[in-house]
C-alpha cells in the first residue's frame, strides 16, 4: 500500500484528495495535516466524509510514501522547510509554487499536465500539478501547438465556480453577492498565464530542434466569476493555419493528440458543464468558423484542475493504472 500524507488537510482541494484517496485500493491515508485543527476529526471540517472515515487532523507526517501538498499559493516551500520530508518521499505540489521555478532544495519539479507529459511523470519524484484554469485552456491549445499551428493570438473566456476562489471567504464568494450573478475579476493578468506561456513556450522550442526564436503568442484570458460551486467552461479560439477549411481536419489533429488518455474526450456534440462535474474527465468540442478554430473545453475544478489529476499523477509515479480511483460518473440532473 502507497502510504499517504496531506498537507493544508481542511482546504477544498485537501477534501476532494481524502475523499478520492479514501477509495483508492493501493492507498492508505497516514496523516492529514493541519496547523489549526490539529486532534480534530477531519469530518468536523469536511462534512461530506462523515461515516467514510475516523482520521483525525494532525502535526505529523507520518512517513509517507507520497505528500499532496493542499496549502495556498507561496506556502509549499516554507513547508518543505520546516518539516523533515524523506529523501525517497515523492511531492505532488498542488499550489504554484513549482509550475514555473521548478527546482527547489535538491528536488527537480516535473510540470503534472498529464496529457502533454504522462513519460515524464512516470520518471519523476516531484510533480508541480498544473492550476485549474491552465489545464482547461491548455487542454484546448496545446495539440495545435504541438502540431506547429499556433500561428497568432489566443483568445480565451473562462467562467469559474466558487470553489475555484477557495474555502476563505470573500465578498466575492459571499452566497448573497454570487447568486444570479457573474463578474470579470483579473482581466488580462490572471496568476496561471504565466505557467500557460511557460509550458507553451516548451512545446515550442521542442517542435522546433533546430532553435526556435519565435516568442509565445499573446493569450487574451477574460476569467469569470460564475454563480454555481464547481466546475470550469473555457471558451478559447485563435487563427487556424490547417491546410484547408475542414473540420475533420481539425478534429482528426484532437482525437490523434488525445487517443491514449482515459480522460480526456473530443465530442463531436456540443459539450456543457454537467458533462464532467464530480468526475477526473475533460471533454473538448472543436468548431471552425472564418479562419478561426474554437475550442470549448470543460473540466472539474477541484478533481482533473486539482485533485483528481494530481492522484491521476500519483498513479503514473507509482506504475499502477492511471484511472485507478478515479472512475466517476457525472451528477447530470
Amino acid at each position: 500500500m502507497i502510504k499517504a500524507a496531506i498537507a493544508g488537510g481542511t482546504g477544498y482541494t485537501a477534501g476532494e484528495t481524502i475523499r478520492i484517496l479514501l477509495y483508492h485500493t493501493d492507498v492508505k491515508i497516514v496523516s492529514v495535516l493541519s496547523t489549526t485543527s490539529v486532534g480534530e476529526t477531519v469530518t468536523s471540517v469536511h462534512r461530506d466524509l462523515l461515516g467514510e472515515t475516523d482520521i483525525k487532523f494532525t502535526d505529523k507526517l507520518n512517513d509517507p510514501d507520497v505528500l499532496f501538498l493542499c496549502l495556498g499559493h507561496g506556502l509549499s516551500r516554507e513547508f518543505i522547510d520546516t518539516h523533515n520530508i524523506p529523501d525517497r518521499c515523492k511531492i505532488i505540489d498542488l499550489g504554484n509554487d513549482f509550475r514555473i521555478d521548478s527546482s527547489y532544495k535538491e528536488r527537480d519539479f516535473v510540470y503534472g499536465l498529464t496529457d502533454q507529459n504522462r513519460d515524464l511523470i512516470k520518471k519523476a519524484n516531484n510533480i508541480a500539478n498544473p492550476g485549474c484554469f491552465a489545464t482547461a485552456i491548455q487542454n484546448a491549445i496545446i495539440p495545435i501547438a504541438n502540431a506547429g499551428l499556433l500561428c497568432g493570438e489566443v483568445h480565451a473566456t473562462g467562467i469559474t465556480g466558487s470553489t475555484g476562489a477557495g474555502k476563505k471567504p470573500s465578498s466575492t464568494s459571499h452566497f448573497s453577492w454570487r447568486d444570479n450573478n457573474i463578474s470579470i475579476y483579473k482581466l488580462f493578468n490572471h496568476q496561471h498565464l504565466g505557467e500557460i506561456k511557460n509550458n507553451l513556450q516548451h512545446i515550442l522550442e521542442l517542435n522546433n530542434p533546430q532553435g526556435y526564436k519565435g516568442g509565445v503568442p499573446q493569450i487574451n484570458f477574460v476569467p469569470i466569476r460564475g454563480d454555481f460551486t464547481r466546475g470550469i467552461f473555457a471558451s478559447v479560439y485563435t487563427k487556424w493555419k490547417g491546410s484547408d477549411q475542414k473540420l475533420e481536419e481539425a478534429v482528426q489533429l484532437y482525437k490523434a493528440f488525445y487517443k491514449d488518455s482515459p480522460f480526456t474526450f473530443v465530442s463531436d456534440d456540443d459539450i456543457s458543464l454537467k458533462d464532467v462535474v464530480n468526475t477526473n474527465k475533460a471533454l473538448i468540442h472543436v468548431e471552425l468558423h472564418n479562419g478561426y478554430i474554437h475550442i470549448a473545453s470543460v473540466i472539474d475544478n477541484l478533481v482533473k484542475g486539482a485533485a483528481g489529476q494530481a492522484v491521476e499523477n500519483m498513479n503514473l509515479m507509482f506504475g499502477l493504472p492511471e484511472t485507478e480511483g478515479l472512475k466517476f460518473k457525472p451528477s447530470a440532473f
